[in-house]
């Protein structure tokens, strides 16, 4: 007989789902690998997303959603679940950042959650191994569902130019970031700026941190150490931190001359190169 892990609905936001998603199963009449055959995955991931084992993504909700023909409750709920994902201090800004009409961003060694690719967010999460990457990277990927959205908060990110040089996930996942950073110029809400290494001494060498603005609610400053985050709209902090980013932004290249900058690194650094064989690699 097949031990069926018993849930408790209210114990956080991936177990709801799962109990639902067992419930609606089951009234359905379907067993679990046949309603893995009609999404097109195996039934051993609908038993895990069921015990709360493994974390649906979007993708996997809309294809439930169509298959049970719920009108939509997963798609409503995966929402929940990849929020939970977060870590819990980082939640507050994350809620922020979804409601803000303007981000700017400065980012001294990494690429901006906002515009990581989903490579690039897995190896970067994962760096110290993680049974839970999955989840953390879903929910990553759903940060940026922001700027999809029928009015987008305008973007601006200045990046270090040695986040181009960080090596991070492999040459050819830094090639498709890069790729990534060229592609999201054809968005006119998206501007990313890089600060050059010519530049020198300059007003970001105390750390990445962002600013968000909002229509009718005090604008914030976020910063972030080693342990969590840190959020204030003190106007003090928030003078500081955008006069620093003006600063940074005057230091930086114009948009145009960034994607130069980001091309000429993609290619030179991260291009088709002869490996051991005589053959190309990425």
């Amino acid at each position: 007989m097949v031990n069926i892990r018993s849930l408790d609905p209210s114990a956080s936001p991936l177990d709801y789902y799962g109990a639902e998603l067992r419930r609606l199963r089951e009234a359905a009449g379907l067993r679990q690998g046949q309603l893995g055959d009609i999404i097109f995955c195996a039934g051993s991931l609908i038993g895990q997303i069921e015990t709360a084992r493994k974390v649906p993504t979007r993708d996997f909700s809309e294809r439930v959603d169509a298959a049970l023909d719920t009108g939509g409750v997963f798609s409503r709920l995966v929402g929940l679940v990849l929020r939970s994902q977060l870590p819990t201090w980082f939640q507050a800004y994350e809620e922020m950042e979804a409601k803000a009409t303007y981000i700017s961003s400065f980012q001294a060694q990494i690429v901006d959650g906002l515009l990581q690719t989903e490579g690039y967010a897995r190896a970067l999460l994962g760096v110290r191994g993680d049974d839970a990457l999955d989840g953390k990277v879903a929910a990553r990927m759903e940060r940026q569902r922001i700027l999809e959205r029928r009015e987008p908060p305008l973007m601006w990110v200045v990046l270090s130019e040695s986040a181009l040089y960080q090596e991070i996930g492999g040459r050819a996942v830094m090639r498709t970031q890069l790729a990534h950073l060229l592609a999201v110029r054809s968005r006119e809400w998206v501007n990313v700026q890089i600060l050059p290494f010519e530049a020198g001494a300059h007003a970001g060498l105390q750390g990445s941190f962002n600013l968000l603005r909002f229509d009718g609610d005090p604008d914030l400053v976020y910063t972030e150490d080693f342990v969590q985050g840190h959020m204030t709209a003190n106007p003090q902090a928030l003078r500081e931190g955008s006069s620093r980013y003006d600063h940074l932004q005057a230091a930086a290249l114009s948009v145009e001359d960034s994607a130069v900058r980001i091309a000429r690194v993609m290619e030179e650094r991260y291009g088709q190169h002869p490996g051991p064989d005589g053959r190309a690699v990425a």
